[in-house]
């Protein structure tokens, strides 16, 4: 590079670059305008240090220049810099391990490799290191060097954001993966029965939860259902409620008898979960066709609710304790069916913890059977149910809910 006659040497650490008046270089430079950028300029020879600054300072570049003389200095200086403008040669590092070193320390700034080495090759194994540029000291001027550092800010801005979207396309193939494990297909055969399944993750964007249902029938009179709540949201929390779905359905196609289906998932639940707070609720029926009734068994989750001949109630069996937390057999209840025109709704608690208006009091269980006996619903189809009861919970809320909610509607006959 070649050594200006003006301007300002190093002050302590830093390179105060001379004022340039705008009309000295506006028709001069060509670069177009742009934001203020930090540089941190790793540089031991105070002379290359200031014809750097003085470089910068001769485009107008809008860039504020820092300068560490070690990389234990600049250790102490990345943080907040847009781009590392790395000379090869340090005190403390030499060649391509200086600049792993700087790489690892600056993952958010771009780095750019300014040497006395005027090596191809050199350059090539840089930027395939991770470097956003290799500029050779003395081939270039101001304007090359501003563009150069502002052009590697951008790369690695679109290089990040290009990362950030293969982790939400990641995350969102992984989703759906665990939806298809937590959200199957009905397994049945009958037409005496029609199944209405819904989902949504809690404000519609969010992460897949633990919420997961199923149907199995094991035989022409008989159809199982359940719906569960693993508690938590993300990832592992999906994963456990499809190892809970899945060995729901297995215990069922085994034929393991009834009151040994739940103590044998809650082993399974605490064998798998990576935390011992963490729980889980279900609520499980099965329907007797040929009997035209249910026996219904609840883990700590809210109660089914029965419509027929034109009335909205709560099945009422026993609470039972949450799965997780205190081994215990839930209690079964026999639901006998009086007509043979019913609809049994089957969900999570996210459909009934939204808000009703703007104090603390929330939907629950008798506010979703008020819901069901709205004239309003009378109007809509069975299988569009469970999607309208979440759009009017929703309405009452004052917002997206909260929680993840899935539902099951059997239904016999009219349904209602």
């Amino acid at each position: 590079m070649t050594r200006p006659n003006r301007g300002t040497g190093v002050t302590g650490s830093s390179v105060v670059p001379r004022a340039v008046a705008r009309s000295e270089v506006g028709h001069r430079t060509g670069l177009p305008p742009g934001e203020r950028l930090r540089v941190l300029l790793v540089e031991d020879d105070e002379g290359d240090a200031f014809l750097v600054g003085e470089l910068l300072a001769e485009t107008n570049s809008m860039i504020d220049l820092l300068v560490a003389t070690s990389l234990s200095e600049a250790r102490q200086r990345v943080m907040g810099v847009d781009c590392v403008l790395l000379d090869l040669g340090l005190p403390d590092a030499q060649g391509l391990d200086g600049l792993r070193q700087v790489l690892e320390m600056s993952s958010g700034a771009a780095v750019c490799v300014l040497t006395g080495r005027s090596d191809e090759h050199l350059g090539i194994v840089a930027v395939a290191e991770g470097a956003q540029d290799y500029l050779v000291k003395g081939q270039v001027d101001g304007v090359l060097l501003t563009r150069a550092l502002r052009y590697a800010v951008e790369r690695k801005r679109a290089d990040e954001n290009a990362r950030r979207l293969r982790e939400v396309e990641l995350r969102q193939a992984e989703s759906a993966r665990l939806e298809r494990g937590l959200l199957p297909q009905p397994l049945m055969s009958t037409d005496e029965v029609s199944v209405h399944t819904f989902y949504r993750p809690g404000r519609h964007a969010a992460l897949i939860g633990g919420d997961f249902y199923d149907v199995v029938q094991t035989r022409p009179d008989r159809v199982d259902l359940i719906v569960g709540d693993v508690c938590g949201h993300g990832v592992d929390e999906a994963a456990l409620g499809v190892e809970l779905r899945v060995a729901w359905r297995a215990l069922i196609l085994a034929g393991v008898p009834d009151d040994e289906v739940l103590p044998a998932l809650e082993q399974v639940l605490m064998s798998e979960r990576r935390l011992q707070e963490i729980f889980a609720t279900v609520a499980t029926a099965r329907l007797h066709l040929a009997a035209n009734r249910a026996t219904v068994r609840l883990a700590g989750h809210p109660p089914p609710l029965l419509l027929s001949a034109g009335k909205v109630a709560p099945v009422p069996a026993r609470g039972g304790l949450l799965l997780g937390v205190r081994p215990r057999r839930p209690v079964a209840f026999d639901l006998e069916f009086a007509t043979d025109d019913w609809s049994l709704l089957m969900y999570t608690d996210g459909l009934i913890e939204g808000r009703v208006g703007d104090g603390d009091e929330r939907l629950d269980v008798p506010g979703l059977a008020g819901l069901l006996t709205e004239p309003a619903n009378r109007a809509v189809p069975l299988p569009e149910l469970p999607a309208w009861l979440v759009g009017r919970a929703e309405q009452i809320n004052g917002g997206p809910l909260a929680d993840d909610v899935a539902m099951l509607l059997v239904t016999r006959g009219g349904g209602r």
